[in-house]
C-alpha cells in the first residue's frame, strides 16, 4: 500500500504484492484420484483363477510383470500420446517418389514394442510350455484394456499363422519373422527385417461383409493356382494397418476368389504397386491406422487352392474373432475397474458413492457380466488349444465363438457407457479414463462381422454340424439341468436344428443370445463362487430383465460382488 493508502502499481499496470490471482475461491476436495501405477493381472482373481485351472502357472510370473507395466503411469501416458497423435500418411517422398508410408508417434511404437517382446503375436504356436493358449488369452485382454489400437495388426499376424502354415515353403521363410520377440518398425523388404506384422483385406466397397461381390481380380503371371505369382487389380474399402510388411487379401482369379500374400515390397525389392488413398478418421481405435487401397498391378502369391479363398481367409478370421471377444472382455474389465475404483473414492450424499444401495446394485451387476465374459472369454481359448483332438472343443470353438463375439461385443457398449455414467459429467469429458473405452467399444462389434453376420455363422456353423450343438448341450446340462430357470432354454436351444430356417433366421440373434447367456451360467456354477452364480442366474434368466445394469433382484452378496471383481 502507498503511504495514502492507495495500491502500488508498476509500469505495466499490475499490482505488484497483492494480486487478484492468488485468491483462492474454494478448497479442492471429494476429486478423485487417476487409477494408476497398480497390476492387471494380480488384482484379477477371475482371469487368475482361469490361467491356473489351464495349467499356465510356468507363465504367471511373466504375467504378473505385464500387468504392473501395463498399470504403470508411463504406460498409461503411451496411450494417451498414441490415441492423440494419430497416424499420418506420407505418399511420397521428397523426391517425388511413392511410398505410402505412415508414421506413427514413438509412443505407438513403445506400445508395439510391448506386445512383441510379451510375445503376444505368436505365443500359442511358438511357446511350446503348457497353458501358452491361456497366457496369450490374459496378456492380450489386459493389453487391450490399456490401448486396443496396437492389437490391432498383432492380432491380424497371430492370426494369419494358422493359414500361412499350410503353405510350408512360405511358411519356413516366414516362421522366424513371425515368431521373433523383437519389434521392427523400419519400412523395408521382410526378408531384410527381424520380425513381420500381416493384415488382411476383404472388404470393397460394393460388398462390404459380402464377400462374394468382390470385384479385385489376379491375373498369373508365371503358372497358375497355388503358389504361383499372380498381378493384382482393384481396391478394399477397408484394409486395417496397411503398414504391415504384408497382407492376405481376396481377389477373383477365373475360378472364383482366391486368396494372396501381398507384399508390402515385390521379391526385387522394389515397391509393390499397393496405393493407400487415404487413412479413415474413425470414431476410436484412433492409434491405429485403418486405410483404403488401391491395387494397381500388385505382385501378390496364391495361398490355398485356387477358388477357395473365402474358405482360407475365414481360417484366419476365426482366430481374429477370438481376439474380438478377448479384446471386448478387457474393455468390460477395465470399465468395470474404473467404475468401481471412482465409486469407491468418491462421496455423494453423505457416503461413498459405492456404499449407497442402488449404486452398489450397478457395480455388482457389472461385475458379473465381466466374470461371465472372462470364464467365456478363457474357455473359448482352452476350445481352440484342444479343438483338433476333441469334438466338444470344436463345437465351442466353431459354434460359440461367433456366438460370444456377437454378444460380448454388444455388452462391452452397453457396460462402458454405464460405467461412463458412474463419473458423471468427468465420465463424458474427453480427458476421462473412459472417452476413450467408450470410443474403443463398438468397433469390436462391427469388425470381423457385425452382429447378424455372427448370429447367422452360428446357425450356420449349427445347420452343418447338428451333432456339434448336442455336444454343447451335452455339457450343459449336468452342470445346469438342476435349476428351473434354466431347464426351459436348454430345451429351446435343442430344438434349434429342427427349426423352419426363415423363421430361425429372423430369430438368430436371440438363439445367439441364449447360447451365450446359458454357456456363461455353466462356467460360472461351475469356476465362479456361488453367491456369483447365483446372482447372474437370478438376473440374465428373469423375465424382467431388461439388460439394463442396476436392476438385479436383492441380493445380500452384492458387496462381495463388487470385492471379487476389485478387491480393496
Amino acid at each position: 500500500m502507498s503511504a495514502d493508502g492507495g495500491l502500488t502499481v508498476n509500469w505495466s499496470g499490475c499490482f505488484e504484492k497483492e494480486t487478484l490471482m492468488n485468491w483462492n475461491t474454494h478448497e479442492v476436495t471429494n476429486v478423485v484420484p487417476e487409477l494408476a501405477d497398480y497390476n492387471l493381472y494380480t488384482t484379477d482373481l477371475a482371469l487368475r483363477e482361469a490361467v491356473q485351472r489351464a495349467g499356465a502357472q510356468a507363465h504367471e510370473s511373466e504375467l504378473a510383470d505385464y500387468g504392473a507395466r501395463l498399470g504403470s503411469a508411463q504406460t498409461l501416458r503411451m496411450a494417451e500420446d498414441a490415441n492423440h497423435f494419430k497416424p499420418e500418411l506420407h505418399t511420397f517422398d521428397r523426391q517425388g517418389n511413392r511410398i505410402d508410408r505412415v508414421e506413427f508417434h514413438p509412443a505407438w511404437h513403445g506400445l508395439m514394442t510391448m506386445l512383441r517382446e510379451q510375445n503376444l503375436v505368436s505365443q500359442p504356436f511358438s511357446d511350446t510350455r503348457p497353458g501358452a493358449w491361456a497366457a496369450y488369452a490374459a496378456g492380450f485382454s489386459m493389453h487391450g484394456q490399456i490401448e486396443a489400437g496396437s492389437q490391432c495388426p498383432t492380432s491380424m499376424t497371430f492370426a494369419s499363422i494358422p493359414v500361412l502354415r499350410q503353405e510350408p515353403a512360405l511358411f519356413e521363410q516366414l516362421m522366424p519373422k513371425l515368431y521373433s520377440r523383437h519389434y521392427d518398425a523400419r519400412d523395408l523388404p521382410f526378408e531384410q527385417k527381424t520380425s513381420m506384422l500381416i493384415g488382411m483385406g476383404m472388404t470393397e466397397k460394393q460388398g462390404g461383409s459380402d464377400v462374394r461381390a468382390n470385384r479385385t481380380h489376379a491375373t498369373p503371371i508365371h503358372g497358375e493356382g497355388r503358389g504361383a505369382d499372380y498381378e493384382i487389380v482393384g481396391h478394399k474399402w477397408f484394409m486395417s494397418a496397411p503398414m504391415c510388411d504384408a497382407h492376405l487379401v481376396t481377389a477373383r482369379t477365373g475360378n472364383g476368389l482366391s486368396c494372396f500374400f501381398v507384399p508390402r515390397y515385390r521379391p526385387d525389392g522394389s515397391k509393390n504397386a499397393v496405393h493407400i488413398q487415404r487413412l479413415k478418421d474413425k470414431v476410436g481405435n484412433r492409434s491405429n491406422s485403418s486405410s483404403e487401397v488401391e491395387f494397381l498391378g500388385a505382385w501378390g502369391r496364391m495361398v490355398g487352392e485356387e477358388g477357395r479363398g473365402i474358405p482360407t481367409i475365414i481360417e484366419m478370421a476365426s482366430y481374429t474373432r477370438l481376439n474380438c471377444v478377448m479384446g471386448s472382455a478387457g474393455t468390460i474389465r477395465q470399465a468395470v475397474v474404473q467404475a468401481i475404483h471412482y465409486a469407491r473414492e468418491r462421496h455423494a450424499f453423505g457416503k461413498r458413492l459405492a456404499e449407497q444401495p442402488l449404486m452398489r446394485n450397478v457395480l455388482a451387476d457389472m461385475a458379473l457380466e465381466s466374470e461371465a465374459a472372462t470364464q467365456l472369454m478363457m474357455r473359448l481359448t482352452q476350445a481352440f488349444a484342444l479343438a483338433d483332438d476333441d469334438p466338444l472343443q470344436h463345437a465351442y470353438k466353431r459354434i460359440v465363438t461367433p456366438a460370444a463375439k456377437f454378444w460380448v461385443a454388444k455388452r462391452s457398449i452397453e457396460l462402458s457407457a454405464e460405467a461412463m455414467e458412474v463419473f458423471g459429467g468427468n465420465g463424458y469429458m474427453d480427458e476421462s479414463p473412459m472417452g476413450r473405452l467408450y470410443r474403443e467399444a463398438p468397433v469390436i462389434s462391427i469388425w470381423e462381422g457385425s452382429g447378424n453376420v455372427m448370429a447367422l455363422d452360428m446357425l450356420r456353423a449349427i445347420s452343418r454340424d447338428p451333432q456339434a450343438l448336442a455336444a454343447l448341450i451335452d455339457d450343459i446340462r449336468p452342470v445346469c439341468n438342476d435349476d428351473a430357470r434354466l431347464r426351459p432354454h436348454i430345451e429351446a436351444l435343442a430344438g434349434v436344428p429342427g427349426a423352419e430356417n426363415t423363421m430361425l433366421e429372423a430369430l438368430a440373434r436371440r438363439e445367439a443370445q441364449r447360447l451365450i447367456l446359458l454357456v456363461q451360467a455353466r462356467l460360472l456354477r461351475e469356476y465362479a463362487p456361488a453367491y456369483v452364480a447365483d446372482a447372474f442366474i437370478a438376473s440374465r434368466f428373469d423375465a424382467q430383465w431388461g439388460r439394463v445394469f442396476g436392476t438385479l433382484p436383492e441380493h445380500e452378496q452384492q458387496a462381495k460382488i463388487i470385492e471379487r471383481a476389485w478387491p480393496v
